[in-house]
């Protein structure tokens, strides 16, 4: 059988080709999702960098550490503890101290990120004046690289800065170094310092203060800012390609099954023949197996070369937008390669398999005949798998709202849920193929001319042939529809939520990710007319479900001033009852019952049993909890919410708070215009990532719809010699292929609707039961787009192909060769 195998594919190598393009594309997907996956498990390995030349760091704590009966869990807290003085103080003893402070500075025409230092750990990189001198007034600084020169005056966050002296970068960070003295008026904090001592006086001398950490050697590359913003970087970038990976392999896997199950189905004829012939269902099932074994091993071998090529290029675009860090870069890892292989060949043969398998069993005489139309198309096969992952999908959905509704809110679940529902759809579209066929080509039907009731009679005939390429419409659409409806469902409700929850007037922001100072504060609360409420982000840390250690994120108020700015979303109590021994929490905490006593970890680490003062409601998950600043220390305030006292001019009020923040940078916006800066996927990187995630994956299934219809075509050559010989023109026929590639991305289209708008249901239903109801938000521009592409790849990949195919003389219909 393999030798006939061989001879199959020689003879009929048009015919394999789409599928072995579809394997290959599938292949490289995987591959490269994989390579980029496996990149995203480890960091560059990195040594000390601004402390290369420090003798001995001393950083202060920087974990939270809280026992359980399970054993340790550990945080990093959102404000570590400074070193305390005394223990500073006995450090001086020992030897020359130099205090390190690190804080983020936003300057015009500078680098995204830029990072101030005092000026005296500059040589501890080392970093070394290549132009200009050492700052000495606190108008004065240094910077690295070449972005501004020497007697320049820059305007940044942190007031107007005039450069004295530039240094040369060292590629980890973009500094910018002040006189010590200034550094320390803008990040007072002491987390971490450099000591000219002994490493054991100085171990010594901090052994009794809890979690301190004296780095030396190659561990002085944990007082550099590197490895925990590596860790952060790590975690996206792995989020990311999770997600992508996971989206491209379902859409790859799909079509490649799709793909060779059509490739075989359009073979029943002549293998129906090969039965009258004398071949029996096992011979012919291994006469396929063979040729799908050889077309998976070139496709997948082929797909994993392509896909070691366009890595590299996918990783050097997702550094180019910001997506990943710098450093980051395709590793040699092995396992991608063989993952991708291994998966292509395994669903090509799957997928070959289940085809021959019924055609196998057909019987000579029907091969023989010469009706076109399919028989049943409903095999025992696809009611099993369509029917259970439609129950899974139906019971999984059931289980959510009834148990935890807000797990479907979250991106994992609402990305890989419509997968259920995409498979369920094709394989049970047999069902609805032919009814909704007729119902689409209604109107077409009832025109002059045949080729409207050609069409329709063709595309609800042959089921099976429909439902192959409707299929790569259909995941199309429904990913669109799903992935792009449910973030922007989940933007309505968080913009409704940010309606409610913000009554202000006007928002005050911190330049850059700077925080205002007591100064500042001080003129906001001067401008006559203005109500002012500072607040500050900080977290809460919690032990829930039996020992696991959870974050929220918190926002630190004075309950009367937030009152007046603000209108929490309360399921109980009230905000009367928040003060410093009492928290607002909200109802997805295990304890979320008013006045119940709760112990829970600050900002900082330090450990506190708060009273529930109130209970919000859930919503989208970004509710957070409320504390006041004496719980929240280390916190600095961003933002501050402005109202308006009775009678006061709105623009007297704007003008007034955009004197008081001019000195530091502060931006100062209407209440409408700071909801829309913050509505969720504003971001540009959110907008590249959903392009990422949904981009490649929709690109290979407009690929592969190409690819189907151009194999569904090609295979209809008997059925355009009898349309020519029956008087019809080269013209009439392509308007009928046409005509029916347009049918066909129809019913692909509104099944992809179908499942896209059931499970934005789920989402609504889940969101209703979250009090923060939503209306659906299908994308309608997005939709039609990409249906419209479809049409148009469809329609001109099979006016094309069968062109071809009319291009050659009428033959009589028992020479037709298929």
């Amino acid at each position: 059988m393999l030798s006939l195998a061989l001879r199959t594919l020689r003879a009929r190598w048009t015919a394999f080709a789409g599928a072995f393009t579809a394997l290959a594309l599938g292949v490289a997907l995987l591959t490269v999702m994989g390579l980029a996956l496996a990149s995203s498990l480890d960091a560059p390995a990195r040594g000390p960098e601004r402390f290369a030349a420090a003798p001995v760091v001393v950083r202060a704590g920087d974990t939270l550490r809280v026992e359980t009966p399970y054993g340790d869990r550990t945080m990093t807290p959102a404000h570590p503890r400074a070193l305390p003085a005394a223990t500073v103080a006995k450090l001086r003893r020992l030897g020359a101290v130099v205090v390190d402070r690190s804080y983020r500075v936003r300057a015009e025409g500078g680098p995204g990120e830029l990072t101030g230092h005092p000026w005296s750990t500059a040589a501890f990189a080392p970093y070394e004046l290549a132009a200009g001198r050492a700052p000495r007034a606190d108008d004065e600084v240094v910077v690295s690289g070449d972005w501004a020169r020497p007697g320049e005056r820059v305007r940044t966050d942190r007031g107007t800065v005039r450069v004295v002296g530039a240094v040369a970068g060292r590629g980890f960070e973009h500094a910018v170094f002040h006189t010590d003295a200034r550094a320390a008026a803008l990040s007072p904090p002491v987390r971490q310092l450099v000591v000219d001592a002994d490493p054991a006086a100085v171990r010594e001398a901090v052994r009794d203060v809890a979690g301190v950490r004296v780095l030396t050697g190659g561990d002085r590359r944990y007082a550099d800012a590197g490895p925990e913003r590596d860790r952060a970087a790590l975690t996206a970038v792995n989020a990311l390609f999770g997600t992508a990976g996971g989206v491209s392999a379902f859409v790859s896997v799909f079509v490649v099954a799709s793909t060779f199950a059509l490739a075989v189905d359009r073979r029943r004829r002549e293998f129906g023949l090969l039965r009258a012939a004398g071949a029996t269902p096992g011979q012919v099932g291994r006469m396929v197996c063979g040729e799908a074994l050889l077309v998976g091993v070139l496709g997948s071998a082929a797909g994993c070369a392509l896909g070691g090529y366009a890595a590299p290029r996918l990783t050097a675009w997702v550094v180019d937008v910001e997506l990943a860090p710098g450093w980051f870069t395709v590793g040699d890892a092995a396992w991608p390669y063989h993952a991708a292989f291994w998966t292509g060949l395994l669903v090509a043969l799957c997928g070959a398999v289940a085809a021959s398998w019924r055609a196998g069993r057909t019987s000579p005489l029907r091969a023989l005949r010469e009706a076109s139309a399919d028989g049943r198309a409903m095999t025992p096969g696809r009611w099993l798998w369509g029917g259970g992952l439609l129950l899974t999908a139906v019971v999984t959905l059931a289980a959510a709202l009834l148990g935890d509704p807000g797990d479907l809110l979250h991106r994992k679940t609402y990305v890989s849920r419509p997968m259920l529902l995409i498979g369920a759809a094709a394989l049970l579209a047999p069902l609805v193929v032919h009814p909704l066929t007729r119902l689409l080509t209604w109107l077409p039907a009832r025109l002059p001319g045949a080729v409207g009731t050609l069409t329709r009679e063709n595309a609800a005939a042959r089921v099976r042939r429909t439902a192959a390429v409707a299929a790569p419409v259909l995941v199309t659409v429904a990913l669109t529809g799903s992935l792009l409806g449910a973030t922007a469902t989940l933007g309505r409700a968080g913009a409704a939520e940010t309606r409610e929850l913000t009554t202000a007037a006007f928002v005050v922001t911190a330049g850059g990710d700077g925080a205002f100072g007591p100064r500042t504060l001080e003129r906001l609360r001067a401008v006559p007319g203005a109500r002012v409420s500072a607040s500050a982000p900080s977290a809460v840390y919690v032990l829930e479900e039996g020992g696991a250690l959870v974050r929220s994120e918190a926002r630190a108020a004075e309950p009367g001033a937030l009152a007046a700015t603000a209108r929490l979303p309360l399921a109980a109590g009230g905000l009367g009852g928040l003060d410093d021994d009492s928290i607002v929490v909200n109802e997805e905490w295990e304890r979320h019952t008013v006045g119940q006593r709760v112990r829970v970890w600050l900002g900082d680490g330090t450990g506190r049993t708060l009273r529930i003062a109130a209970v919000m409601t859930t919503g989208t998950g970004n509710n957070g909890v409320y504390v006041t600043p004496a719980n929240a220390p280390g916190a600095r305030v961003d933002r501050v919410d402005v109202a308006l006292a009775g009678g006061a001019d709105p623009r007297a009020v704007a003008a007034g708070l955009e004197r008081a923040v001019r000195p530091v940078g502060g931006r100062v916006l209407t209440g409408d215009r700071w909801r829309a800066a913050t509505a969720p996927g504003s971001e540009r990187t959110t907008r590249y990532g959903f392009l990422l995630v949904l981009g490649i994956a929709l690109l290979y299934a407009a690929i592969a719809l190409v690819n189907t219809v151009v194999m569904a075509t090609a295979d209809r050559v008997r059925e355009f010699a009898a349309l020519r010989l029956a008087g019809a023109t080269r013209w009439q026929v392509l308007r009928l292929v046409g005509a029916e590639a347009l049918a066909v991305v129809a019913v692909g289209a509104v099944l992809g609707v179908a499942v896209a708008a059931l499970e934005l249901a789920g989402m609504w239903a889940a969101l209703t039961l979250q009090s923060a109801p939503a209306p659906l938000a299908l994308p309608w521009r997005a939709l039609a787009a990409v249906t419209a592409v479809c049409a148009v790849l469809a329609t001109a990949s099979a006016v094309a192909s069968a062109a071809v195919v009319l291009h050659r003389p009428v033959p009589g219909p028992a020479a037709a060769r298929e």
